[in-house]
């Protein structure tokens, strides 16, 4: 009577049909923070975008201003529209989509900053850097305090910061 040979331990291979093949790594997490951005950095990105969309207004106070004949006041022409549109259209580009979706406007970028969910570490959306935006009115509706909470903040969020859940970082 002859016998199988035994079977080879370290050729097992899969489990056989209808076996439950085993659990894969788990994903990856949320990129590490590596740290919040300083007052100062956030003001300067602040004050480049505003550089950005300043010109507009600019063009459109010195282009876009008819002379009345009769009554001798300025008033405004199409071209002066035109021009505020435009500079709308930039800072909104820049200030909502572009900060929603990579995570940094023009001033964030020249300063290596990053605006992220709290959560996630991921970038926020156009949506909610524009609610973003409107929730400023809460930091400056305060005596302009609100702007100020990062100079105490553990995580240095404004009051808009904290209401939509996001975190500027390095």
């Amino acid at each position: 009577m002859t016998y199988p040979p035994p079977n080879d331990p370290y050729a097992q291979g899969q489990p056989p049909y209808g076996g439950q093949p085993p659990y894969g790594a788990p994903g990856y997490g949320p990129a590490p923070v590596t740290g919040y951005a300083s007052w100062l950095q956030r003001v300067g990105a602040y004050l480049i975008d505003g550089l950005v969309s300043a010109p507009f207004g600019i063009l459109a106070s010195i282009f876009g201003m008819s002379t009345d004949d009769v009554t001798g006041l300025k008033t405004p022409n199409a071209m002066y529209y035109v021009f505020l549109l435009l500079g709308f259209v930039v800072s909104g580009y820049n200030r909502w989509y572009l900060a929603g979706t990579t995570g940094q406007s023009w001033g964030k970028k020249a300063l290596g900053i990053r605006l992220v969910d709290a959560n996630t570490g991921q970038a926020i959306g156009g949506f909610k850097a524009f609610g973003r935006d409107i929730c400023h009115i809460v930091d400056a509706i305060i005596c302009y305090i609100g702007f100020l909470f990062p100079l105490w903040d553990q995580k240095k969020q404004t009051l808009a910061d904290k209401i939509v859940s996001t975190v500027v970082v390095k």
